[in-house]
């Protein structure tokens, strides 16, 4: 098939490496080729229309800026343009997030390279793209009302990234350098935090945060 009829898929990711091996798992199928690629949110919004593509690949972790802002920023500034999320963290904490912030589909990082390729096809055709588990956790949630849903899932996506960021011994002062925000902005989520945790003192909610992210890696 021809460069020009293949569709054209638009790469986000802030590892080099990463990007290569995205692209260079593209280009070999004959269908498909990158248009255009970025390593933060604000080159991105930046490059899509100038490249034009009919698919983007998002990673969640980007330097100085948040995928799942990037996700709903696309959704609104480009919302013919589908996106896949594609990341490190586990799809039941992070995949029904990127789904309600605009994404079409959500991939772990370490899936592979044959599923990589089918989400991108599904989701060209107008398909949803999301694992079996994800699914039906989300069939689950809209069954169950609001109180019942355990603290971190009625975390905001910004009071999850600074409770996760807290966990991971990063202080108030460098989280808001990391997601370019003000520190009285980073604290009000941690107040927020607080109490979604019923907790009172930024120590208890550090030793909850420290907990939950040891177990991500579990």
């Amino acid at each position: 098939m021809e460069k020009k009829n293949r569709s054209r898929v638009f790469i986000v990711d802030d590892h080099p490496v990463v990007r290569d091996g995205l692209k260079n798992l593209i280009e070999q199928e004959e269908d498909l080729m990158v248009c255009g690629e970025a390593a933060d949110a604000a080159t991105a919004l930046k490059t899509i229309p100038q490249t034009s593509p009919d698919v983007a690949l998002v990673d969640l972790s980007l330097e100085h800026s948040s995928g799942l802002e990037l996700v709903k920023d696309i959704r609104n500034q480009y919302p013919e343009l589908p996106v896949i999320v594609l990341s490190m963290h586990d799809e039941l904490v992070y995949g029904e997030r990127a789904v309600r912030s605009g994404a079409r589909g959500y991939l772990m990082k370490g899936e592979s390279s044959q599923r990589v390729v089918s989400a991108i096809r599904s989701v060209l055709q107008g398909e949803v793209f999301l694992s079996e588990r994800l699914i039906a956790q989300i069939a689950s949630r809209l069954s169950h009302a609001k109180t019942t849903r355990p603290p971190i899932e009625r975390l905001s996506d910004r009071e999850l990234e600074v409770f996760q960021m807290l966990g991971q011994g990063t202080s108030t002062t460098a989280i808001a350098g990391k997601l370019n925000l003000s520190i009285k902005t980073v604290q009000m989520y941690v107040a927020r935090a607080k109490e979604k945790f019923g907790v009172t003192s930024a120590r208890e909610l550090m030793r909850e945060a420290v907990r939950w992210d040891e177990a991500q890696v579990r």
